[in-house]
């Protein structure tokens, strides 16, 4: 309560980060670099000619290799964007995914132009990458995550969820792209969140090492969901 009687937020002691620079980190299963339009053949092989995978992005499906290092260009050259290729340990190409609207200034940043190759789908990698990332953001100072989608994108939606992130609401007719109207579903973690959500993250990567068969020994849509149950959180 301040000296009127009204409620305020906590009070903070915080400096705000600099801007976030692109990773490079190699975890368990996958690895994290610089995206480089060097990588657009691997992405190609790795990506594939299927068109579904890109319907919720805002560009549209490549037609080859040379359309694809298009869309790599622009996403570096895109305006805060720091993009990422993700790799297998053995440096073969599985995917991308960009950090993007980095606001040092407020301690945020977006992970979003995530697009995996089916060595990443459903795959402990792509999980791990996502988790790399994030520890990256939150290592760097940042307060706030954040996930957006269009909010009829229900694969991107569910993944947001199993990964910890919290909904937080939807915004109405908020982009126009490829000439239809798009919903924005959000979604965010902060760092108090991360504190809880990475051992959760680490206890389930690790655990496909050990685990019979190479199974997770918990599903992590479900632990992930525990956390936030006594809170009442409404996703």
């Amino acid at each position: 309560m301040d000296e009127f009687g009204q409620p305020v937020g906590r009070a903070v002691s915080w400096t705000p980060p600099a801007t976030l620079p692109a990773l490079t980190a190699t975890g368990r299963t996958v690895a994290i670099a610089p995206l480089a339009l060097e990588h657009a053949e691997g992405l190609w092989e790795a990506l594939g000619p299927g068109r579904s995978q890109w319907t919720y992005m805002s560009v549209e499906p490549p037609t080859g290799v040379d359309d694809l290092r298009r869309i790599v260009a622009g996403y570096l050259e895109a305006p805060g964007w720091v993009p990422h290729v993700i790799t297998g340990l053995d440096g073969g190409v599985l995917g991308m995914a960009s950090l993007l609207r980095i606001r040092p200034a407020e301690g945020a940043a977006e992970i979003g132009a995530i697009s995996y190759g089916v060595r990443l789908r459903r795959a402990t990698a792509g999980t791990e990458a996502m988790t790399l990332l994030a520890e990256h953001a939150f290592s760097a100072g940042y307060r706030r995550y954040e996930w957006k989608c269009d909010a009829l994108n229900a694969a991107s939606r569910a993944a947001a969820t199993r990964l910890g992130f919290r909904f937080e609401g939807i915004w109405h007719n908020a982009l126009v792209y490829k000439g239809r109207n798009r919903d924005t579903a959000w979604y965010a973690m902060t760092d108090d969140d991360w504190q809880r959500i990475r051992p959760v993250h680490e206890a389930w990567i690790e655990g496909t090492e050990t685990g019979a068969n190479g199974h997770q020994a918990f599903r992590l849509s479900e632990a992930t969901a525990a956390l936030w149950d006594d809170e009442g959180d409404t996703r």
